[in-house]
């Protein structure tokens, strides 16, 4: 069975991915587990821009310590903007993966504005990563910012790094756009070279006893996979870049459906997070299967095959469904009443 396939230029052994995740790669012994386990290729865990910002400050105070009494101290160092130093060990790690791994490394920034700090992910490409995953996750909330506005900030982001960097660059995306289709083509346009779907936003729980606000991580669940599968499927043919699903895969039957839809690779996080990282074993197992079971000699055969494009009935994708969802809808209890 040929599970091969190709993503961000790179080939890969299947379209098994591990997403990015501090617990499952921050540790070179856990990546190097991840690849036996049959990781095709693995997203490393995001540097944050406000991490990049806060170490080139706390660099800054402390070169300049004390030269307001030794003027001379001035030139013992070079300009803070060529330092990071928890960054730095960010680059370190892709260097050790890089040199311990064969499966590509994919870094990933996570960031939600313009500027210098960009320049951070040509350092990212120094390191010897395959390529970049933009990760902007970014919840506006001041009244006066338009849309527009919000949309071209991202673009901005995307086109700054990629004038920084050679390595192809996925955009990670969150679902909350006004026109997600226009969106996901623009970003495409700005030179985009796939497309992550979809970003999980987490909010926070209040705690009604402390009377705190609380930061509350909950792992996806298989419903989860709807929403990057409805927007995979609409996507898939009508814009030119790779399309990688994350969120609520769980085993390889989803892996099928997303494949179905038109996605490129699957990124798992929470099932691995709850079953371990051996678990990409048997998710493959399956995956293979189930494609040896219905007679599919590969995943390119399968991918697209219910795409909005090639789906028997494209209006299952759109609004018409959504109506006939509501009006053929029974609660539970109904039936049992029309039953007594």
């Amino acid at each position: 069975m040929n599970l091969t396939t190709t993503y961000l230029g790179l080939p890969l052994r299947s379209p098994l991915v591990v997403g990015a995740a501090a617990p499952l790669s921050e540790d070179l012994s856990t990546l190097k587990r991840l690849e036996d386990a049959g990781a095709a290729a693995i997203v490393l865990h995001s540097i944050f821009e406000e991490q990049i910002r806060q170490d080139m400050l706390e660099l800054h105070h402390h070169l300049e310590y004390g030269t307001h009494s030794f003027a001379e101290a001035l030139t013992y160092f070079p300009e803070p903007e060529l330092f990071h130093i928890g960054a730095e060990a960010y680059l370190a790690h892709i260097q050790q993966a890089k040199g311990s791994l064969g499966i590509p490394i994919i870094g990933s920034l996570n960031g939600s504005s313009p500027g210098g700090w960009v320049d951070y992910a040509q350092e990212i490409e120094q390191a010897g990563a395959d390529a970049l995953e933009l990760n902007l996750y970014w919840i506006p909330t001041d009244l006066d910012l338009a849309s527009a506005a919000v949309e071209a900030q991202y673009l901005e982001i995307l086109q700054q790094v990629k004038a920084q960097v050679k390595i192809p660059v996925a955009v990670k995306l969150s679902p909350f756009f006004s026109n997600t289709a226009n969106m996901a083509k623009r970003i495409c346009e700005a030179g985009a070279d796939a497309l992550v779907l979809f970003n999980r936003f987490y909010q926070p729980d209040i705690d009604i006893e402390a009377l705190e606000v609380r930061p509350q991580l909950l792992l996806s669940t298989p419903q989860a996979l709807r929403l990057p599968m409805h927007w995979i499927g609409i996507l898939y043919g009508r814009i030119a870049t790779d399309l990688a699903a994350t969120s609520g895969i769980h085993n390889a039957q989803d892996v099928v459906r997303l494949l179905m839809a038109g996605a490129t690779v699957t990124q798992l996080v929470s099932v691995l997070l709850r079953h371990g990282v051996d678990h990409i074993q048997s998710i493959e197992q399956d995956l293979t299967d189930w494609l040896s079971e219905h007679e599919y000699e590969s995943v390119s055969q399968l991918r697209g095959t219910m795409s909005q494009r090639n789906c028997p009935d494209p209006s299952q994708f759109e609004r018409v469904q959504y109506m006939k969802t509501l009006q053929t809808y029974h609660p539970h209890w109904s039936m049992v009443e029309e039953h007594v």
